[in-house]
């Protein structure tokens, strides 16, 4: 009989062995100083205690195993707490990034068929006049309830005060969540975690940094801030909106470190350029994690210039689908610095054991059956594939998706697994390390053979008068042509784009990727993903691009 597996069973025994350790500690009254007192927290024995009550209150309400159930309340305690309380019910939370656009949002909701939904005021009261979820039935109001009906969170939690103890006994193929992707390359989908990845993940992300118990972490996107509890840590929810890291205000986050000795961050490449810009020292952190997209090398050098001398810099590879599939640390990623600038991608480090990352050749339509045929030579730019124990295995109500993602594979003792297919281009080196060369759906399909964009744009990216750039294809597939958008620093004038064009022209003579690049246009200010800041919408400025006068 296969045996029960739950996220949350660590809870309680954390619990038991740290009861007093703070868990989560959040921004609350203010200071003289205009700075959060973080005067708002939890105990693990008081997120254990109050979990169990309101996992008995929502089962009261119906909210059960398997009910799918929408979650839209900001990073605060009752955030943990609702979220816990669902795992130990076995109920599937169902996680939106609220920052993306109102249209893919309620398509997100709508397809996930939610059954509840809770939500903070503002929540509800979208959720009535835009149509928000209407297939939810139960309604929890996280704060006070106004005329939308339903009960709320305080309520909940007084029903099950006396219940006791709740771990439903899930399994770990039982759906455990529904995390839709940030949507920065197409409509938003949502990712099917089991109990068995959720679990898995946390010990590939213990034992991949070496996280243990008693460890104080800032984590700047929320989700991330959930592994926390599980990893026996205390996790200080900044004072920041989680969905603009670009526009944190670095006094603020400083001020969070020193006061409650952070000694490890979680951080978009957006966040960690607000932290190197201030460029105050991070004496006390020993680790920091940055994910989302590639980060630039000068905020790889500056991040580590600002941490101690024995601090790790870990910058991980992988997706919603499947996370972590790679990592490398910051020393080893500054000695390919020049590799990157040069046009050989960016190194994202070794395979997370026990993960298999195969390069199989480039193919845009779906793949039922792994064969071994498809896999490429070493240093033969391919699409990136990842077999593991985190690698999801489907999204929700999106058939087509899942069958144009995920590969089954049968194994020798004839058993299978799935392949995911990540959507990323990339090849191994010959000491076994893994390339990033871009998204498969971004290649530029010139006349003359593709183009990546994580092969061309560092290339241009040295020039010291441009801030970034990125290609995009213009014209029919396989006949396009590769045009360089650029973005100039702060303060370089718009006059001296003529030279700039030059300087770039130059640049591209020197290397065989960028060769038959003959088209530069200045963009005011690039389109970038809502989660991260990062991501560089491509297929945004491509249609740009289509539209200019000499294009």
């Amino acid at each position: 009989m296969t045996e029960p597996c739950n996220i949350a069973a660590t809870l309680p025994r954390l619990a038991r062995e740290r009861p007093d350790q703070v868990a989560i500690r959040c921004p609350g009254t203010r200071g003289a100083d205009g700075f959060a007192r973080y005067d708002v927290s939890l105990t693990y024995a008081q997120l254990d205690a109050r979990s169990d009550a309101i996992a008995a209150g929502l089962a009261k309400h119906g909210i059960v195993r398997g009910t799918r159930t929408v979650m839209m309340v900001k990073p605060s305690p009752e955030f943990f707490l609702l979220m816990f309380a669902l795992f130990k019910a076995g109920a599937v939370p169902v996680l939106v990034d609220p920052g993306i656009d109102r249209r893919a949002l309620k398509q997100c909701l709508d397809e996930a068929q939610p059954q509840a939904f809770i939500g903070i005021p503002l929540a509800q009261l979208a959720r009535l006049l835009l149509g928000w979820a209407r297939s939810a039935k139960t309604i929890i109001t996280v704060g006070r309830r106004f005329g939308w009906g339903g009960t709320t969170l305080a309520k909940i939690e007084e029903a099950g005060m006396d219940a006791g103890p709740q771990l439903a006994d899930t399994r770990p193929d039982d759906t455990a969540g529904i995390l839709f992707t940030s949507g920065s390359t197409g409509v938003p989908k949502g990712v099917v975690y089991r109990h068995r990845h959720f679990v898995a993940q946390i010990d590939l992300l213990r034992n991949a940094f070496d996280m243990q118990p008693g460890g104080v972490d800032l984590p700047t996107f929320p989700p991330f801030a959930l592994f926390d509890p599980a990893l026996g840590l205390t996790s200080i929810i900044p004072d920041m909106d989680p969905t603009r890291p670009a526009s944190a205000d670095p006094r603020k986050l400083l001020h969070a470190i020193r006061t409650h000795g952070v000694t490890q961050l979680f951080g978009s490449p957006a966040l960690m350029r607000v932290l190197t810009d201030h460029g105050e020292k991070l004496d006390d952190v020993v680790r920091v994690t940055s994910a989302g997209a590639p980060v630039p090398p000068d905020v790889v050098e500056k991040i580590r210039s600002l941490l101690p001398a024995d601090a790790q810099f870990w910058t991980p590879y992988g997706a919603t689908e499947c996370l972590p599939v790679a990592v490398i640390e910051g020393r080893e990623l500054q000695s390919t610095r020049s590799a990157t600038e040069q046009g050989a991608g960016t190194c994202v480090g070794r395979a997370v054991v026990p993960n298999l990352v195969r390069i199989i050749g480039i193919d845009d339509a779906a793949i039922a059956q792994w064969s071994d045929d498809r896999i490429v030579a070493d240093g033969v730019v391919g699409e990136i594939t990842v077999a593991g124990p985190t690698a999801t295995d489907s999204y929700f109500n999106r058939d087509a998706a899942t069958h144009a993602a995920k590969i089954r594979e049968v194994l020798a003792d004839g058993s299978e697994r799935i392949v995911h297919r990540m959507g990323d281009v990339g090849y191994f080196d010959a000491e076994g390390r893994l390339w990033f060369c871009g998204r498969k759906t971004q290649r530029v399909e010139t006349a003359s053979g593709p183009l990546y964009t994580e092969q061309v744009e560092p290339v241009f990216n040295t020039h010291p008068d441009v801030k970034r750039t990125a290609l995009v294809g213009v014209g029919s597939p396989s006949q396009q042509r590769p045009v360089l958008c650029y973005e100039l620093q702060p303060g370089v004038p718009q006059d001296r784009r003529t030279r700039i064009v030059e300087a770039l022209r130059a640049i591209a003579t020197r290397n065989a990727h960028t060769a038959t690049i003959d088209t530069y246009l200045c963009h005011p200010a690039f389109p970038v993903d809502i989660r991260h800041n990062a991501k560089i919408g491509r297929e945004k400025l491509a249609a740009w691009a289509a539209s200019q006068a000499n294009i």
